[in-house]
């Protein structure tokens, strides 16, 4: 028994075990529930007290592709954002408990009817090339990514923006409209902070973050270089060097963590997690949040132009048999509207849209379509089960006689030529801390990664006046007539929301499980440490 306690109180340490958890399996051996809470304390003690400095990290990721670059505007999957965090940083974060953590603000005013926001820019944070970081550099980034040409992911959440400013060591934004959520908007990953703004090269990769690029082989591998230089040594970048595999292979990425090539591999296929979480020196890591597995329709496009035809689709789809069969458990059913429950604003009497072939086929028919197949495009690499979850859905259309037909397509070129390309395909959304972000980045009009052509003038006025809506009921129901809204006329059809499932070996320390984002919000290697160090 006292080897298995010891086995528990190493994962405790380690950050893959919570307290609750060790309690109740230390109380299954025998141990009363107060030594069992003692031991847990301790080992929390443990843990957090050890960080150690040195070694190579190894990740394993899927989402990545030769097309990637460096430019945080163009970054739409894991494998950029991974190296986003690996060398650069915004003004501030959100925290795994949803609170606002600084960075490069060190912190945040705003006025008394939240128009003006005022964030004072930390001092003496040196860039990877030497100049110190300012205002200016703020200000400029700011700027590009306000900028149509830029094609930033985070041009929805900069429109609501009437002017910036630099007043002193202070960046100031002053809004069209009042918004409390403003410090959410610019935790945006696209908003690293860059010399100049980047508007010279932006897929330099230089940045304020922990670590600098040693190899940078887009689709195949990155590597990175701890800084001596870096401003927050002593609660990030612990490791020597990081080096980050494209793994978009599934199979591939599983046994890359088992023969122990890599430390961490994201989007754990749900299918195997379970085998997985037995394997000797891992542990299965999972944690629900506002993440959702998709299938997105351009609706200015024809057949999808048709909402009896969208409303088709989305009652056919049979959402429960698809959490079941695809995520294993790992995750919830959707009702065809970005939000869930983890949303503190989240509407629960908005209606569950259920699975009926009736409505399917009687819609359908209401449709007028021709009868031609309709095109679903699809890769192992939209979602982890994409390829499986497009099967079940083709065979459940097919029993309302719609004539869905399944076109499966490179991971390769996915995320540049398929996603936000094509008018019908499969993707995933990582969520947002916040429904402004969420909808303002893709549900506004005049959004750049607005992937469903979702542009409705009455849409776009109710997200301006919820921000402007300081009075947390009023906002609410804003936020539900939207949810419904998009629910019954909008071009998502979300089935599902996942939970961000990550393998990881026990040679890692510090991980706490986040529920912003995979593989602790995509910072596991930045912010974890290796014990054999």
């Amino acid at each position: 028994m006292n080897e298995q306690l010891q086995y528990l109180s190493k994962k405790v340490a380690d950050g893959h075990m919570t307290r609750r958890e060790f309690v109740g399996r230390a109380v299954a051996l025998g141990v009363t529930a107060a030594a069992a809470n003692m031991m847990a304390s301790q080992a929390q003690a443990d843990g957090h007290a050890t960080p150690k400095r040195g070694g190579m990290m190894k990740i394993g990721s899927s989402g990545g592709e030769s097309t990637n670059t460096q430019d945080p505007a163009l970054t739409a999957s894991e494998v950029p954002l991974n190296n986003l965090r690996s060398w650069g940083e915004t003004l501030v974060e959100v925290n795994k408990e949803g609170g606002i953590e600084f960075r490069m603000a060190e912190s945040v005013e705003a006025s008394a009817d939240a128009k003006q926001w005022v964030f004072k820019i930390r001092k003496g944070v040196p860039f990877s090339n030497g100049k110190e970081m300012t205002a200016d550099d703020v200000m400029k980034t700011m700027e590009r990514h306000s900028n149509e040409d830029s094609q930033s992911g985070a041009l929805g959440i900069m429109k609501g923006i009437a002017g910036m400013k630099v007043d002193g060591d202070n960046f100031v934004v002053d809004l069209e409209t009042p918004n409390a959520d403003l410090p959410y908007l610019m935790a945006d990953y696209h908003l690293m902070i860059q010399p100049g703004g980047g508007m010279d090269n932006p897929g330099a990769g230089i940045g304020t973050g922990p670590y600098t690029i040693e190899i940078d082989e887009p689709g195949v591998r990155h590597a990175f270089k701890r800084r001596e230089d870096y401003w927050d040594s002593e609660n990030r970048g612990w490791a020597d060097e990081v080096e980050q595999l494209v793994l978009n292979d599934a199979t591939a990425r599983t046994a890359a963590l088992q023969s122990g090539q890599v430390h961490v591999i994201n989007r754990v296929d749900p299918k195997v997690a379970a085998l997985l979480g037995r394997a000797p020196n891992l542990t299965v890591e999972s944690v629900a949040g506002r993440g959702h597995y998709v299938f997105i329709m351009h609706i200015d496009t024809a057949p999808f132009d048709n909402n009896e035809l969208r409303l088709a689709l989305k009652y056919a789809i049979n959402r429960e048999e698809m959490v079941d069969k695809i995520l294993r458990g790992y995750g919830s059913i959707g009702n065809d509207m970005p939000i869930n429950a983890s949303y503190p604003l989240f509407d629960a009497s908005i209606p569950q849209r259920e699975h009926s072939i009736e409505k399917a086929a009687e819609h359908y028919k209401k449709s007028g379509h021709d009868g031609s197949p309709i095109i679903l495009r699809v890769a192992d690499g939209a979602f982890p089960g994409a390829v499986d979850a497009a099967a079940l859905f083709q065979q459940s259309a097919q029993a309302a006689g719609i004539p869905l037909e399944i076109k499966r397509e490179p991971n390769d070129g996915y995320w540049s030529e398929v996603w936000n390309v094509q008018p019908f395909c499969a993707s995933y959304w990582g969520g947002r801390p916040v429904q402004d972000q969420m909808y303002s980045t893709a549900y506004l009009s005049t959004a750049d990664w607005n992937d469903t052509r979702w542009k409705r003038p009455e849409f776009d006025d109710m997200l301006n006046a919820a921000k402007a809506e300081l009075d947390e009921a009023k906002r609410k129901e804003i936020y539900s007539k939207m949810g419904r809204m998009l629910r019954e006329e909008g071009g998502l059809i979300l089935p599902m929301f996942n939970d961000f499932v990550a393998g990881v070996s026990d040679k890692i320390g510090g991980w706490e499980n986040d529920p912003n984002g995979p593989v602790m919000n995509n910072f596991s290697h930045v912010k974890c440490w290796l014990n054999d160090a």
